[in-house]
């Protein structure tokens, strides 16, 4: 976790990157955390980037309590979201 001051706020931030080995399932993953938006917009910010088969997080926040709750929340959804590719996977040929 990194600190940045800006001109008007100290703000607390965090990366991470998962590589998923598909492209298709880090899209899948991808679109479907990006219809969650943040809930105190205002006090913390979260970029998503998409790179072939890697999912970048970027969060900023205006105070570390704000970073944790919406990281924590964030990656419990992540893994939610990945279990669920995982086990069910993408659509092949020949199935429905």
């Amino acid at each position: 976790m990194g600190r940045v001051r800006s001109a008007t706020l100290t703000l607390f931030g965090s990366n991470f990157e998962v590589d998923y080995g598909s492209e298709e399932q880090a899209f899948i993953v991808y679109k479907t955390l990006a219809v969650g938006k943040e809930l105190q917009p205002d006090k913390v910010k979260r970029e998503m980037t998409l790179s072939g088969s890697k999912l970048a997080v970027h969060f900023a926040a205006v105070d570390a309590r704000f970073l944790r709750a919406s990281f924590s929340a964030f990656v419990d959804l992540m893994g939610l979201a990945t279990k669920l590719v995982e086990e069910y996977g993408v659509a092949k040929e020949g199935h429905s």
